[in-house]
């Protein structure tokens, strides 16, 4: 078995015991029990058990990213890229669950954490807010998006979006969490014309001039769904 298996072999038995059991229940006895490996094989590779379901986490991130550019034909209408990179993140994390438990519990855990592995977590992180970053300005360029917002920022609102129905919306009707219906809630927002006036009330607190059209436009609902009922 070559130096990359093992390694992955490790990482694959650390996630599978996240399936029923958090992080400080998990020993790094139960990993090499689970991997079938000598803990000193665990050693050569990682620094700790918390350097193992670091990586685990982080390795999730680039997973998705490989997905993404893969996926996602660079020259399909922006719309199309959208649903279907949400579709894609979903359909990961429903297949890997216990990896989506890892990156959820690291993630609080680098909130009270600081220096280098924080930065790591981040750069690891800021790879999948910027794939799907870059589909959001595919539709600032064709005018479908707004442009005040930046897509960074906007990128990360939506894969909040998905994250909720994922760990937070598992139990819902499904015709009530549809990829398609979070795209047109994340796109027309849960009440255009109120967030149309908003923002005309923010551009006249910040000076703007009365009357400027709204920057970007919103996609219909029809837009989102190709005249499909969601």
């Amino acid at each position: 078995m070559s130096s990359n298996d093992r390694r992955a072999k490790i990482m694959r038995a650390a996630e599978k015991l996240f399936t029923s059991r958090r992080l400080h229940e998990i020993t790094l006895d139960d990993v090499v029990a689970e991997a079938h490996v000598g803990k000193g094989t665990v050693y050569t590779y990682f620094a700790n058990k918390e350097d193992l379901f670091f990586q685990v986490a982080t390795s999730g991130f680039e997973d998705l990213c490989n997905l993404i550019d893969a996926k996602i034909p660079t020259g399909a209408p922006f719309m199309s890229q959208l649903i279907d990179a949400c579709n894609l993140v979903s359909k990961f994390f429903a297949r890997r669950k216990q990896l989506f438990r890892m990156i959820q519990s690291e993630g609080d855990r680098m909130q009270l954490s600081k220096g280098t592995v924080r930065k790591k977590w981040q750069c690891q992180r800021k790879r999948l807010v910027d794939a799907m970053a870059r589909i959001i300005e595919k539709g600032i360029d064709e005018g479908k998006v707004r442009e005040d917002i930046p897509a960074d920022i906007q990128a990360n609102f939506l894969l909040g979006m998905l994250r909720t129905r994922l760990r937070d919306l598992a139990d819902r009707p499904k015709s009530l969490i549809t990829t398609e219906l979070i795209v047109d809630l994340f796109c027309q927002g849960a009440c255009s014309v109120a967030s149309s006036e908003a923002r005309a009330v923010a551009r006249s607190e910040a000076g703007g001039a009365e009357g400027q059209s709204p920057k970007g436009t919103f996609v219909s609902q029809s837009q989102v769904t190709g005249g499909r009922s969601v």
